[in-house]
């Protein structure tokens, strides 16, 4: 069994901020995939489901982020799971907006979700790091996380949140490439070769257009001889 972790504080002051990007990915999965119902479980939100073959458990938190690894680190004990089958979802200031990452151990960079869980379960679990981009000053980062999404940010939001869902059944078989590919598509589709031109690119160029008439050489259409059409000048 896999163990999807999303990072994020419960209530509904909290569900459209930066800091909460990992509880919308699950809700996604959870949607699109069919798990079953949500319903509370290691001091948590717990939806369970298959993607692909694999038997996988959604695990929403819901002890405030800094304290997430009270949550996770009683699944991974009730369900004797080892780091390495644990997947985490959250919010990556080094990352640009709209950039999704895979990455397996590590430090937690000053993540307080992330260092709940080093102290409960240890470094070497998975991953999903889903930029937010940086406020650009250290002391401007806790007002900046726990702040709701721009509108100018829901395109891309939407974009990643749905490419999660997408290569989830490749992330649970334990393909990160297949996953952040399926983002990348979401992200920023490939055009299709097959894919229609439009009208202005089916015109003509000039260079190869047909010469127009004022062009061309004029045409003689006197059928009178050269010697008569000279005689008649002096008439």
């Amino acid at each position: 069994m896999k163990l999807f972790v999303g990072l994020g504080n419960p209530g509904a002051q909290y569900a459209r901020n930066r800091h909460n990007i990992g509880f919308m990915a699950l809700d996604r999965i959870a949607e699109d995939h069919g798990f079953g119902p949500w319903r509370g479980k290691f001091h948590g939100a717990i939806a369970e489901g298959r993607l692909g073959s694999q038997k996988v458990l959604l695990l929403k938190p819901e002890t405030f982020m800094n304290k997430s690894g009270v949550s996770v680190g009683a699944a991974v004990q009730f369900y004797k799971l080892e780091p390495g089958e644990v997947y985490v979802f959250h919010d990556e200031l080094d990352l640009a907006p709209s950039k999704c990452r895979v990455k397996t151990g590590g430090g937690h960079a000053g993540h307080n979700g992330l260092r709940s869980l080093h102290a409960a379960i240890g470094p070497e679990y998975h991953r999903v790091r889903m930029g937010i981009g940086h406020p650009g000053h250290k002391d401007a980062v806790s007002g900046y996380v726990l702040h709701d999404f721009a509108r100018a940010d829901a395109d891309w939001l939407d974009d990643v949140i749905r490419g999660c869902s997408d290569g989830a059944p490749d992330l649970a078989a334990g393909d990160p490439g297949k996953f952040m590919n399926a983002v990348s598509l979401r992200v920023a589709p490939a055009r299709s070769s097959k894919t229609p031109k439009r009208a202005d690119e089916t015109r003509p160029t000039k260079a190869t257009k047909t010469p127009a008439k004022a062009d061309e050489p004029p045409q003689d259409t006197d059928e009178r001889g050269p010697l008569q059409r000279l005689m008649d000048k002096f008439r």
